[in-house]
């Protein structure tokens, strides 16, 4: 008896073993779901054979035995007398009821598209593998079936699954809306096309669908075109970085072999030089690796449009297809730099060059020559992107600017939404701003310069300055002046004469009169140009310096009627 015992308690034991293992590791479907209703089971019982049903699916086979007098599997056929009586399997219930927490959960972690239910799943919804826009019913694997083997349902228009099925229902109608009015770019029903969009241009939605998928792979070709081209830019661009890096590397390592046969003022020179080199090779490298962040920018985003075009290109769902493509396709324009005719490139070489030419002249000549070595340094010629030339490579490039009120001189009275000021002579009573020009007739625009941008003032008067400047520009005393600061600068035109000034410093240039002044900013480059429009720009004066700053459109004015006019 105490053997027998024993052995009871240990087939317990591993019974319990295996139903905590049962519960570790989530059982096939199959196993818990009911083979009648095919559905997880509802109230489990298990028959003598030892299969699984839920109760009212069992008992509801049996009844259809009874005048059999005997009961049989729906699964093994294994016949039983008389009726079995059945209780429910609590073990296996409470397995069922885990489950579908545990389903419930992970549909809830994870909301994506892929957990759409079966909208005819009555219990345990199963996960939908298609959605049929004539049923508006999203159907799992098996009661999918139907539109598969049913003539009439063949027809129907099946798409990936989508829980916004009901946006293809007209909320005026609540019918499906299978057509589209182009004169209000709008998906529509049956019965709206004969009432308020009677007489508009109508298709069906399929159609719209198909020329708009048209528009879309025309988009896709465009914008693999550009990412072609920005790949290219970016070769080249990566290239130019690593010769101008290798070049000054060599320059300065060249420079400083030689200089150190020379006398210790050669010496103090050299190091002079060295300096000077590796500021060029700052702002040099440093240009084109700006650039180079935007093309990989640029890159990125082309890369994302593309991955979101091609997805729009295949999906059969017009109502994803005529949202997400109303949109007019906007891509940059690239900087075709392999186009660029410039000068051959020579870097920090004539350095080398003429250190070595040095070394064997006269001590009483190296102030002089040095000063030639100083020039070479600075006319370094990088890869950059071509300027534009005609009006219609400018218009890629113009801006709208509108002028911050909270800058506007006193003297000042902006108008046409910010775009017009006029210079007057009576004080105006603006609230106190700590931005505002207090000592200056000037104006700053509302938001920074950004990228490659052109703008064009026109003005009326005697004179005009044009500038670009830091925000933190001083606001009062002289030094607030455009031009005569370091964080400025200005193109003044004033008597029939054109003046640049910055930091003081001004240079009297020539140039064709006219009551239009055009402006090109490269910020990444540090490229500023001042044109003179008539039909056609003419190059005033170009400069290049490091903007280090927030850039922004600035405007001053010398007599009445002068303004801005975009």
């Amino acid at each position: 008896m105490l053997c027998s015992r024993s052995s009871t308690l240990l087939s317990s034991s591993s019974i319990f073993l295996s139903f905590s293992l049962i519960t570790l590791v989530k059982p096939d479907l199959e196993k818990v779901s009911c083979s009648i209703c095919l559905d997880l089971l509802k109230d489990p019982v298990t028959v003598p054979c030892g299969h699984n049903y839920c109760m009212n699916c069992i008992q509801r086979h049996w009844d259809t035995e009874d005048g059999k007098k005997s009961y049989s599997c729906p699964q093994c056929r294994q016949t039983f007398r008389p009726r079995p009586v059945l209780q429910t399997n609590a073990m296996l219930a409470d397995l069922v009821e885990d489950m579908k927490k545990t389903d419930v959960q992970a549909a809830a972690a994870d909301p994506g598209p892929d957990n759409v239910p079966c909208d005819l799943c009555s219990d345990r919804k199963r996960k939908a593998s298609k959605s049929c826009l004539q049923c508006l019913v999203s159907y799992c694997d098996q009661h999918l079936q139907p539109h598969h083997d049913v003539p009439p349902f063949k027809r129907h228009k099946l798409v990936e699954p989508s829980s916004n099925l009901q946006e293809n229902v007209c909320s005026r109608h609540d019918e499906l809306m299978k057509m589209f009015c182009r004169t209000d770019q709008q998906l529509i029903c049956y019965l709206c096309s004969v009432d308020e969009h009677r007489g508009h241009d109508i298709v069906s939605a399929e159609a719209e669908r198909i020329q708009k998928q048209k528009e879309v792979g025309t988009n896709l070709r465009k914008v693999q075109q550009k990412i072609e081209a920005f790949e290219k830019d970016k070769e080249l661009l990566q290239k130019e970085e690593a010769d101008i890096n290798a070049s000054a590397h060599k320059a300065v390592t060249e420079t400083v072999k030689m200089s150190t046969e020379l006398i210790s003022l050669i010496k103090q020179k050299t190091e002079d030089m060295e300096r000077q080199i590796r500021r060029q090779q700052r702002i040099a490298a440093g240009r084109v690796r700006r650039l180079l962040n935007e093309v990989e920018q640029q890159l990125k985003t082309l890369r994302r449009t593309n991955i979101e075009l091609e997805l729009l290109s295949q999906t059969h769902n017009y109502n994803d297809i005529l949202k997400n493509s109303s949109q007019p396709l906007r891509l940059p324009e690239h900087f075709n730099i392999s186009s660029r005719n410039v000068r051959p490139r020579h870097r920090f070489d004539p350095v080398s060059t003429a250190v070595s030419r040095l070394r064997d002249e006269l001590k009483d000549e190296l102030i002089t020559e040095w000063k030639k070595i100083s020039s070479t340094v600075t006319d370094v010629d990088v890869l950059l992107p071509q300027n534009p030339k005609t009006s219609e490579e400018f218009s890629h490039y113009s801006v709208q600017l509108s002028l911050d009120p909270n800058t506007v001189s006193s003297r000042m009275i902006l108008s046409e939404g910010n775009q017009k000021v006029t210079c007057v002579r009576e004080e105006q009573l603006y609230p106190p701003q700590p931005g505002r020009f207090m000592s200056s007739v000037q104006v700053l625009s509302l938001t920074p310069l950004s990228g490659r941008c052109y703008w064009e003032v026109e003005w009326s008067g005697q004179g005009v300055s044009v500038a670009v400047a830091y925000k933190t520009i001083s606001r009062t005393g002289d030094r607030s002046r455009f031009g005569v600061n370091l964080k400025s600068w200005v193109l003044h035109y004033n008597n029939n004469m054109y003046t640049f000034t910055h930091n003081s410093q001004k240079k009297q240039l020539s140039g064709p009169q006219s009551s239009r002044i055009g402006v090109f900013v490269d910020r990444r480059a540090g490229l500023l140009i001042f044109y003179s429009v008539s039909d056609t720009p003419t190059l005033i004066h170009r400069v290049h310096t490091p903007f280090t700053e927030p850039l922004y459109a600035g405007l001053g004015l010398f007599r009445l009627h002068d303004y801005l006019d975009r």
